[in-house]
């Protein structure tokens, strides 16, 4: 029997890695979350607050990596990678990035900021998956601080999921900032998106402080997919090496 006819599942992993330093930026420890990352398979890997170019850390930070952070990240592990330029400064940028080990077809970063406020991205990706005729999409997002932001940005992405093919598998991951509990009940409505730990448990998973998770600020959606095994990954060694707990998913097509 084919693996097509078989099915195909694979696990995604998501993480705001905070620009490689631990919380308050104590220290730099993106060689530490590499190897975490690497640590759990995933085969993708949905990154949010991820570095570009800094031009002030490198001289400051004694390890420091030649390039840049989504890059260091994929190493050998992941061939393909895709970067979406958001927050821009003096000394740099950076933004949402996804890591892949299928190969990244097509890849978009579409703005979604509200005029005012901290620019925000959705990272959109075109995968081709082996041995099968489909693509799967997926959307690395980053959402703002205030409710009417998130509304607005929430809305926007509505409209960036209906011009996609309606039977396409899609996942939807990131960090939504949704302490309030509203993205799933819009989503659901707006694009026929499922939270995959409200799927198992009826609710999102506590991911900040990843010390002494209270806030479910992260998220992974899917559409015309399956999911098993939803999980938040432990306290340890996660909680120094980000301020948000990763969560991962099988997802079966």
């Amino acid at each position: 029997m084919s693996q097509k006819a078989q099915g195909f599942s694979f696990k995604v992993l998501t993480i705001n890695t905070h620009k490689g330093f631990t919380t308050f930026n104590r220290r730099f420890i993106l060689p530490e979350l590499r190897e975490a990352v690497r640590a759990t398979s995933a085969d993708i890997v949905f990154l949010q607050e991820v570095m570009g170019t800094h031009a002030v850390h490198p001289l400051q930070v004694e390890n420091w990596p030649d390039t840049p952070h989504y890059e260091f990240l994929a190493d050998t592990m992941w061939n393909d990678f895709a970067y979406g330029r958001n927050a821009v400064y003096p000394e740099g940028h950076h933004g949402n990035a996804v890591l892949s080990r299928f190969p990244i077809v097509e890849y978009e970063n579409r703005d979604i900021s509200v005029a005012g406020t901290e620019r925000r991205g959705v990272l959109h990706c075109q995968l081709q998956l082996p041995d099968r005729d489909q693509t799967l999409h997926v959307m690395c997002v980053h959402l703002g601080l205030r409710d009417a932001h998130r509304h607005a940005q929430m809305k926007m992405m509505c409209e960036m999921i209906a011009a996609l093919p309606p039977d396409a598998p899609l996942v939807v991951a990131g960090d939504f900032n949704d302490w309030q509990m509203r993205a799933n009940k819009m989503l659901k409505r707006c694009a026929n998106l499922d939270e995959v730990f409200s799927r198992k448990h009826g609710r999102p998973a506590r991911t900040f402080p990843a010390r002494f998770p209270l806030l479910r600020l992260d998220r992974i959606y899917v559409r015309n997919a399956a999911t098993s095994h939803p999980w938040a990954l432990p306290v340890r060694p996660w909680s120094h090496l980000s301020d948000h707990a990763p969560l991962a998913v099988e997802i079966h097509l």
